[in-house]
């Protein structure tokens, strides 16, 4: 036996605005909003292996950079620098975490601070 991946988690000081922005870097819609949280999840229920991610109100800030953290890549007709374009205008903002120059992905911190990286497009076969 063994268990499945079914939400990630995210403590957040605002968990409307911080929903509404990953629904729109994801294509995921809220499904839950409630005294607990709000929860989002792939717009197309039941055809997407994707978990969902609950968000839920903590008193304090981000202190430290994530241990865990979200990757995204581009659909298969967006490149790289477009989508990290989409997701800055959205409000995400570059960060630094000691990342070489050189590597293959940008990282990015969302509305409150939670860095995430956008990886490669794939590539089209």
């Amino acid at each position: 036996m063994s268990s499945r991946f079914a939400a990630l988690a995210v403590d957040c000081l605002e968990p409307r605005s911080l929903a509404e922005f990953w629904c729109a870097v994801l294509d995921y819609v809220i499904t839950e909003d409630d005294d607990y949280g709000i929860t989002i999840a792939p717009s197309e229920a039941g055809t997407s292996s994707s978990p969902a991610i609950d968000f839920l109100s903590v008193p304090e800030t981000k202190a430290v950079k994530n241990r865990l953290h979200i990757d995204v890549r581009p659909a298969a007709d967006t490149t790289q620098d477009e989508e990290v374009e989409r997701l800055i205008a959205l409000g995400a903002r570059p960060v630094d975490v000691g990342q070489p120059a050189d590597v293959p992905w940008v990282v990015l911190a969302d509305l409150e601070g939670n860095e995430f990286c956008v990886l490669r497009a794939p590539a089209v076969v």
